[in-house]
């Protein structure tokens, strides 16, 4: 029996590691395109609710320039690593970060509610505003954002799965217009400079 449970353990080990070493290569591949694509059309007008359940569009967000992330509650490892480094990058930048609008938009909204939300982007730092949507509310925005999210079974055969998804942080401009990206994992100096560039509205990031 100890050595059924062993083998049991062991397959979903390795189909956790082959799915991380897939979403791994999605991730660079996405992540080369953004870079090299710099007239890419990213972002738009969307539709969405709040974690305090106010109805929001894109026009709530022009008022300052944006760093958008895109992911969901339930990420095991990749969404709470970003959102953390995200906190360091507030309090490095101190009170310059209320020169920004920092955004959490949830891929798995019939997983997220909207008190799940809430509690999880309360976790991090204040400023941190959630967003999500019905399906065809989410899948516009993906869509508009060049997105990747995919939901996988997570090999564990109770039916519970988990969102292959895009791991960049997206910048856009006080305009609402794409600059640039930051990329899972980057280094927190040059990923603190980016924002520092995008507050002062430099046109290369």
């Amino acid at each position: 029996m100890r050595s059924l449970s062993w083998a049991l353990s062991l397959i979903m080990a390795v189909g956790m590691g082959l799915l991380i070493l897939s979403w791994y290569g999605d991730e660079l591949q996405i992540q080369n395109t953004l870079e090299g694509q710099g007239n890419v059309q990213i972002g738009g007008p969307f539709s969405l609710t709040d974690h305090t359940g106010k109805p929001v569009t894109e026009a709530d967000f022009t008022d300052k320039p944006l760093a958008i992330y895109f992911g969901y509650t339930f990420c095991p490892d990749v969404c709470p690593t970003t959102l953390s480094e995200m906190t360091l990058w507030t309090e490095e930048l101190g009170e310059d970060a209320n020169k920004l609008r920092f955004v959490f938009v949830t891929v798995d909204p019939e997983r997220d509610d909207q008190e799940s939300l809430a509690d999880y982007v309360g976790a991090f730092f204040d400023d941190l505003i959630g967003l999500r949507g019905t399906r065809e509310q989410t899948d516009a925005i993906i869509k508009l954002y060049k997105v990747y999210a995919k939901r996988v079974d997570d090999g564990s055969g109770d039916g519970d799965y988990v969102m292959d998804h895009t791991a960049s942080v997206f910048l856009m401009d006080k305009g609402g217009d794409f600059k640039g990206t930051i990329a899972y994992g980057e280094a927190h100096d040059s990923a603190v400079a980016k924002l520092r560039r995008l507050i002062a509205g430099t046109e290369t990031l």
